[in-house]
């Protein structure tokens, strides 16, 4: 298998990235399953290899279990980003494993609509579902 010696290291970091915490509140009707859906229309990015931004939609759906997320708390942890070169794949999947380390939810997907950047358009989904 061949990879491009230009990538070694560029994203080994991504998964310790100390990003803002994720606030939480207490969810009263946990005794039902319900889905929320939150959609980010202005999610920004860098690119880790060009240094040039990307732009993205990330939506939210998850089924609440003891807490629901905090939407302020949630834009300014999407904010975080906006200065960080990051891979589609590697939001994505980090969104997803705040998100569930904030307030464990029954199920979650995380879904990344990435504009297109030189011809070619990215849909990244990443999932969780408690057992």
């Amino acid at each position: 298998m061949s990879t491009d010696s230009n990538y070694e290291d560029l994203q080994t970091h991504i998964r310790e990235l100390k990003t803002p915490s994720i606030e939480t509140w207490e969810n009263q009707y946990s005794h039902r399953n319900y889905t929320i859906e939150i959609t980010n229309l202005e999610f920004t990015a860098v690119c880790p290899k060009t240094g040039l931004p990307d732009f993205a939609t990330i939506c939210i759906t998850y089924v609440p279990d003891q807490q629901c997320v905090e939407l302020k708390a949630l834009k300014e942890y999407f904010m975080f980003f906006r200065d960080i070169g990051i891979f589609h794949e590697h939001v994505v999947n980090k969104v997803l494993e705040d998100f569930v380390a904030a307030c464990q939810p029954r199920a979650v997907e995380v879904v990344g609509d990435f504009n297109i950047r030189g011809g070619i358009k990215t849909v990244v989904r990443a999932s969780y579902e408690k057992k």
